[in-house]
């Protein structure tokens, strides 16, 4: 019986103990329901004092603990490739009576280009076929003007590879100072026909073959080929088409697009033509460019191509990015399917630029305004109340020192008529 005094503090510092620990995982619930309480009756009193009457009062509702929707979380910065937005261009759509549709294709997540989609694709190939193994040593090499290379040095550091990248040397020198911070190994070449050894396509083919054939070289040497890899192609035909169709809810008029290796208009071409058989699929094409004539005639020649006129390898244009004076089994695999192409000059190109900042706040790269000087033509050749989708493809961050340097800041300037895009005045 003395005994019983103690055994009751004893067990009453028990069961405090316990109630306290219960009360800690009940309290972060209790202090979070106070104060949206407290929230709740501040709001309201600041209304009240504001002329509104109870009926008006906000009542905060915690929906936190219901099941709400949670956002999906990817893996990878190659999960932020594709799905890119497609948006009105309000500018050119109002001009023309037309609907004009950009996909903008420079917020693909990796690289900031179409080519992401293509790197990403190439690897994914290489990989299946064992011909790569990341973190094992393996360099990708490939010959690029820029954005095919940006986007492969990307995914090669995410998923374990080098990237060893040659390039024209008279491209816009952003885009190799973006590839050295990527950690890629950059080789400027100078610029050459297809038939030299140092083209720059050239030189990463022999420089991969070099690399395989070396024992003393940890990995092999994998080149890409952006050119004739119909991984390539497929990337298109299997996203960036089926994208556009089901964004259209499969009503589009035409499709007009530049091309470079050509995947991109074939990809797309070949998917919307399958569902779209009277779609007209347009090649836009920059001066100095085969491809126009080889659509209209057949035939790949450009009268500056004429010798002693030419004063540069691959396309006499400022434009960076699309034209070529070779077959590519890219363009090849969709040249069938296109109906038609427009030629656009340098001249026409700067002004759609700086006409797209002036009226859209839409800032981009040369490659981009040939697209929509080629859209605006279709769409005056076609007539009001179609739809006409194209290409956005990078930012103008990348033509800063070349093509931007051209087309020269934009002031105040708030009145130019799209006719002088078409035909701008020297």
């Amino acid at each position: 019986m003395e005994n019983r005094p103690q055994l009751y503090a004893a067990a009453a510092f028990a069961a405090g103990i316990i109630t306290t620990l219960g009360f800690m995982d009940f309290y972060p619930d209790l202090q979070s329901r106070f104060w949206r309480s407290w929230r709740t009756r501040r709001l309201n009193r600041s209304l009240a004092g504001a002329g509104l009457t109870e009926s008006k009062y906000i009542d905060l509702e915690d929906h936190e603990r219901e099941g709400g929707s949670v956002a999906e979380i990817r893996e990878g910065i190659e999960s932020c490739i594709g799905g890119t937005p497609l948006f009105k261009i309000k500018s050119l759509s109002d001009e023309t009576g037309c609907e004009i549709l950009a996909k903008a294709e420079f917020l693909n997540g990796a690289g900031g280009s179409p080519k992401d989609r293509v790197a990403l694709s190439m690897i994914n190939q290489a990989e299946e076929e064992g011909l790569l193994k990341p973190h094992s040593g393996d360099t990708i090499y490939e010959g690029t003007v820029g954005s095919t290379g940006i986007s492969l040095a990307t995914i090669c550091r995410a998923r374990g590879y080098k990237a060893y990248i040659c390039i024209p040397s008279d491209q816009a020198a952003e885009k190799s100072d973006l590839l050295l911070k990527l950690g890629a190994i950059v080789e400027w070449v100078p610029p050459a026909p297809i038939i030299d050894q140092m083209h720059f396509v050239n030189r990463a083919r022999n420089l991969a073959a070099e690399h395989t054939a070396d024992p003393k070289r940890p990995g092999r040497g994998f080149y890409a080929n952006q050119f004739e890899n119909l991984a390539n192609f497929n990337a298109h035909f299997g996203g960036t088409g089926p994208e556009i169709y089901q964004q259209c809810g499969g009503q589009v008029d035409a499709f007009v697009a530049g091309a470079g290796t050509g995947g991109t208009i074939s990809g797309v071409a070949r998917y919307l033509k399958s569902r779209l058989p009277q779609i007209k699929i347009v090649l836009a094409d920059p001066q100095g460019s085969g491809l126009y004539n080889r659509i209209k005639y057949g035939v790949l020649f450009d009268t500056k191509e004429r010798e002693g006129t030419r004063r540069r390898s691959q396309v006499d244009s400022i434009v960076e990015g699309i034209g070529c004076n070779r077959v590519t089994a890219n363009f090849e695999a969709g040249r069938v399917l296109i109906d038609d192409a427009v030629k656009v000059d340098d001249e026409q190109a700067l002004a759609m630029a700086r006409w797209l900042v002036e009226k859209d706040g839409v800032f981009v790269g040369s490659s981009s305004a040939v697209n929509c000087v080629a859209a605006v033509m279709i769409a005056k050749e076609l007539g009001p109340k179609h739809r006409i989708v194209t290409i956005l493809c990078d930012y103008g961050t990348r033509h800063l020192s070349r093509f931007w340097a051209k087309a020269g800041s934009l002031g105040g300037k708030t009145d130019t008529e799209l006719e002088n895009v078409l035909d701008p005045k020297p």
